[in-house]
């Protein structure tokens, strides 16, 4: 509509100096006013919604409750639109919480979220384009708050985090929801304690691991006893096996095939066979020549 009405005070203009300067411009100067008028009526019946954005009409205050997708569309020229983007955006909040135990914590955190396109001109009726400023921003705060209170300072600093982020998207999912807005998930970026605080959590993490390397050594030492328990048991069981298996006669045979083998050698000199214990008795042995 705006386009109109800058149409029509350029075409008045045009056809008043037109008369005063009828003689530098050929024709009646209306024709060129009417023209303009109904080039800049066209140009308002055009509209263009960018990519990842939705048309929110109004007409005269009233606000329509379709939206107009992406691309280019004819539309009434006295509608204005405008233009609201439904892609994923970021709002960033540095706050100082309480925790459990009433110690302040810095903490920064970010809310990922979109408008849903079929919701857009509700929101926008409702709340209006500052919707981030005056809905979302309040919500996100209030939720950090809400749910920091209820957990201790080393919650915050270990592995609890992820647990408060989730809390935080829990509460704030549903009211979001009901603006058009869709929450797509809650960063904790940095969580900053008391310094004394922070040295305590530090110093009882590292004693847990030390406790935790401790319990690893004493189980290896453990596992490396029993091994050696076992590698004693199967060596004294072997023994008892061997034992038991040379007797008198095996002994006597053995020592009859060693006779055998040493009277065949041309190195043994002198053998002596029968002795107390049936064995052969080696004198002298040496080469052939000696």
């Amino acid at each position: 509509m705006s386009t109109i009405i800058l149409g029509v005070v350029l075409a008045l203009v045009l056809i008043i100096a037109g008369n005063r300067f009828s003689q530098f411009i050929p024709g009646k100067p209306w024709y060129y006013g009417v023209g303009l008028i109904l080039l800049c009526f066209f140009w308002s019946t055009v509209v263009m919604v960018p990519a990842g954005h939705v048309g929110v009409q109004t007409l005269f205050g009233k606000v329509y409750p379709e939206t107009l997708g992406e691309g280019i569309h004819f539309i009434n020229p006295f509608v204005n639109v405008y233009k609201m983007s439904v892609r994923t955006r970021e709002i960033f909040e540095h706050a100082e919480v309480p925790s459990k135990e009433g110690l302040n914590v810095v903490l920064e955190a970010s809310m990922l979220y979109h408008v849903q396109p079929g919701e857009a001109a509700r929101l926008y009726q409702r709340v209006g384009p500052a919707f981030a400023r005056i809905v979302l921003l309040p919500q996100f705060r209030s939720a950090i708050r809400g749910v920091t209170v209820q957990h201790e300072a080393k919650d915050l600093y270990t592995s609890g985090r992820e647990l408060i982020a989730t809390q935080i998207t829990q509460d704030l999912e549903k009211p979001l929801k009901e603006r058009g807005v869709v929450l797509e998930r809650v960063l904790l970026r940095r969580i900053t304690l008391p310094k004394m605080v922070e040295e305590a959590i530090n110093d009882k993490l590292a004693a847990e691991q030390q406790a935790q390397q401790m319990q690893f050594v004493l189980a290896k030492e453990t596992q490396e006893a029993e091994r050696k328990r076992i590698e004693a048991k199967g060596i004294q069981d072997f023994q008892n096996i061997v034992s038991k298996g040379i007797s008198e006669p095996l002994l006597r045979w053995k020592g009859i095939e060693a006779t055998k083998m040493l009277a065949e050698s041309k190195n043994t000199k002198v053998i002596i066979v029968g002795g107390k214990d049936g064995l052969p008795l080696i004198l002298n042995t040496g080469s052939g020549g000696r």
